[in-house]
């Protein structure tokens, strides 16, 4: 990897940051809050465990990288990408909780879903913007 493929690639991925913070704190603290105040109350802690949220999105931008946005050929691929591994990590995520908790809203699952499906479409597709044109033969934007 070239110096200029390493410093597109930290700007591909402070986007994506940015984006995914962004919209994510925008929708569960500002448009969704009262539907997790509702759903999850009593499950919810006081206080937001910081540095599990920080190692979670540090895994969830490789992973947007790494399967939306390295290799796709257009910002459209990236956001379909996106939109498939969004529904396939938000669908574990909610599936399972639903599986496996006692108080959790069935109503909630189908929400938080798509969420997860507009969010990582938006940032995979944020990404390939970014990173312009079409990928190098290595995947690297």
């Amino acid at each position: 990897m070239t110096v200029a493929s390493a410093g597109q690639t930290v700007k591909v991925f402070a986007v994506m940051a940015g984006s995914l913070v962004i919209l994510d704190l925008g929708w569960l603290g500002v448009l969704a809050k009262p539907l997790y105040d509702q759903g999850l109350a009593s499950l919810r802690r006081p206080d937001v465990v910081v540095p599990a949220a920080a190692i979670f999105y540090a895994f969830y931008l490789g992973a947007i990288y790494v399967q939306a946005v390295r290799r796709a050929p257009s910002v459209a691929a990236a956001a379909r990408g996106g939109a498939w591994l969004g529904l396939t990590a938000y669908a574990t995520y909610e599936l399972t909780n639903w599986a496996v908790l006692r108080d959790w809203p069935a109503w909630l699952v189908p929400i938080d879903v798509a969420w997860g499906v507009v969010l990582t479409a938006a940032v995979a597709a944020m990404g390939r913007w970014v990173a312009g044109g079409a990928p190098s033969a290595s995947g690297a934007p």
